[in-house]
């Protein structure tokens, strides 16, 4: 480089030198308690499904489920989750389109959804979601 070059990137070079570092990233948001999920329809709507499921209250737990699923349940795994007692339920009841139904859509919900190994050798809702998950 010529001595008239050097001395006129110089200055450029000393200027990009003192350029401020980009800013840190945001922090990220703070964690989401128990209490204000609860505090949400659908998620709560979840939970009393569930409850109601395993106190054998087949009636209230679809109600209650569908509910959760039509308010907007948040999470994937959570739909997934509603779907699948849904399908369990429908099962049950001799409702084999609505069961497989509601295989399909929890596998959408969640595609690692999955039934337990207990639960798919189910001798109702097993077959069904062999058909609806080949």
């Amino acid at each position: 480089m010529t001595p008239r070059l050097l001395a006129a990137a110089l200055p450029i070079a000393l200027l990009a030198a003192c350029a401020s570092p980009p800013p840190p990233p945001p922090p990220p948001p703070p964690p989401v308690g128990l209490v204000e999920v609860l505090e949400r329809p659908a998620e709560r709507a979840l939970l009393d499904g569930m409850r109601a499921y395993d106190d054998a209250q087949y009636q209230a737990a679809e109600a209650a489920l569908r509910r959760a699923l039509q308010t907007g349940l948040k999470s994937g795994r959570d739909q997934a989750v509603a779907y699948k007692l849904v399908a369990f339920i429908t099962c049950t009841s001799d409702r084999m389109p609505q069961c497989e139904a509601a295989f399909r859509a929890a596998r959408g919900a969640d595609p690692a959804f999955a039934l337990s190994r207990s639960e798919a050798g189910h001798p109702v809702w097993g077959p069904a979601y062999r058909r609806a998950l080949p």
